[in-house]
């Protein structure tokens, strides 16, 4: 298995490899492993052989990601490579600036090859668009990678790269990150800056609920990139991780879940309690449909900005506020539940990988789930557990289907305890192993 990122930093530091030399390891990986995967989609090879020569020239240092190659999402801004969304118009619009999160990398001691497939508009659980076409499963060419950090997923779970950078408005880190056999970490809203993650054209305000974030092959790989991202120090872990306190989330009122998450999520919970954990089952005290229809309201207002719903009704300023008053209230009521329980763990999607679905309305998909159509767009229910109160949530793998697909998970914890959230992802991934 390839090194970690934090490996190939200390390996390098070491002496034992070069920057150059673990470039051209990838680029290697990358030219052999994507042809079919068609995960990096803009390569930025011979600037990337520039940089990791010119680290090895300066001679190593204590930076956490010396020499480190991984890629980002195509969302981001990187200067001198296009920026397009997926959006057949904006093929060739080259930007001239790192975003912030690009920069922050560079400074960490990352060397960039290049970026990651996504959907168009990154509004989609694949990753296809007219410029850069599909992006498929490393483990099944028929089925989707997940979206719309898709290529990244697909990327890190086929060894090309052991790091990669995302963003998550509706599961677009948690889901592909669950589809691969991942992680990836939604943080709390607000603690990394997206500065350079901006729809082409458009250089306003950050997007209401939307967050960039890591994903990772590591959970120690995660931490120290989201702690390299972040705004603010995020507080250390602080919960008793001998005996956590952990609620399991198996259903809600608006989506079904798989049998086989169901069973991953109880084995993970009855080996946590073996193990010392207090685990509970209750229901939460939450209105968990009406947090979701509140979410979908919100999440349609910011990917449309402000333009016509599906209904071809267009908000209000009035309904505007009624909804941040809804998630001012479920921000409080998650921080209550918190009060009880250090960390939630639930399905980041009610389904496991699925086949590539050529219907571009969501409201016309199905997902079948134990056997029986459901309507695709309630699926992002899972998603809004954490999206709409803010709060963070890693997406971690915990076993495979009866396909010998990946399960994954998420943990939720309260805002800002972002590392409670990896710590006990890490638990429940050691847990599902034992």
């Amino acid at each position: 298995m390839e090194r970690s990122a934090l490996q190939t930093a200390a390996a390098i530091r070491a002496g034992e490899t070069t920057a150059l030399a673990e470039c051209e390891a990838a680029i290697a990986r990358i030219e052999a492993r994507d042809g079919a995967i068609n995960a990096v989609v803009v390569r930025d090879f011979a600037r990337a052989r520039a940089a990791a020569s010119a680290l090895d020239a300066q001679g190593p240092d204590e930076r956490p990601l010396f020499g480190v190659p991984m890629t980002v999402k195509e969302s981001f801004d990187v200067a001198g490579l296009p920026t397009s969304w997926g959006v057949g118009i904006h093929r060739d619009n080259i930007v001239d600036r790192d975003a912030e999160a690009v920069t922050r990398l560079k400074t960490a001691g990352a060397v960039i090859l290049g970026k990651t497939n996504v959907p168009v508009r990154l509004s989609d659980w694949q990753a296809d668009n007219p410029i850069y076409g599909r992006t498929n499963h490393p483990l099944d060419t028929t089925l989707t990678p997940g979206g719309s950090s898709g290529g990244g997923a697909a990327a890190l779970a086929s060894g090309m790269v052991p790091l990669e950078l995302g963003s998550d408005i509706g599961g677009s880190i948690r889901v592909p990150a669950a589809f691969c056999g991942v992680w990836g970490h939604k943080p709390t809203y607000g603690v990394l800056s997206d500065i350079g993650h901006r729809v082409p054209g458009t250089d306003g305000a950050s997007a209401v609920l939307g967050v960039i974030g890591p994903l990772a092959r590591d959970p120690e790989d995660l931490a120290v990139a989201l702690d390299i991202l972040a705004d603010l120090p995020l507080p250390r872990p602080s919960i008793d991780l001998a005996r956590p306190r952990i609620l399991l989330l198996t259903a809600h009122p608006a989506a079904r879940v798989d049998a086989s998450i169901v069973s991953a999520i109880e084995q993970v919970g009855e080996t946590l309690g073996r193990a010392g954990a207090i685990v509970s089952h209750a229901a939460p005290p939450i209105d968990l449909a009406a947090q979701h229809a509140d979410y979908m309201r919100m999440l349609g207002i910011a990917m449309t900005r402000g333009g016509p719903a599906r209904d071809g009704k267009v908000a209000t300023l009035s309904h505007w506020f009624d909804l941040l008053d809804s998630q001012a209230r479920l921000q409080r009521a998650w921080s209550a539940l918190f009060e009880q329980v250090d960390a939630v763990i639930a399905p980041a999607s009610g389904v496991n990988a699925f086949a590539h679905i050529a219907e571009r309305n969501v409201a016309r998909r199905t997902l079948s789930i134990d056997g029986e159509d459901t309507p695709f767009g309630v699926q992002f229910a899972w998603a809004g557990l954490a999206t709409f109160p803010n709060l963070p949530a890693t997406s971690v793998p915990v076993g495979t289907d009866p396909r010998g697909l990946p399960i994954g998970v998420q943990v939720i914890t309260n805002r800002y305890r972002d590392h409670d959230a990896i710590a006990v992802a890490a638990l429940a991934h050691r847990s599902s192993r034992s």
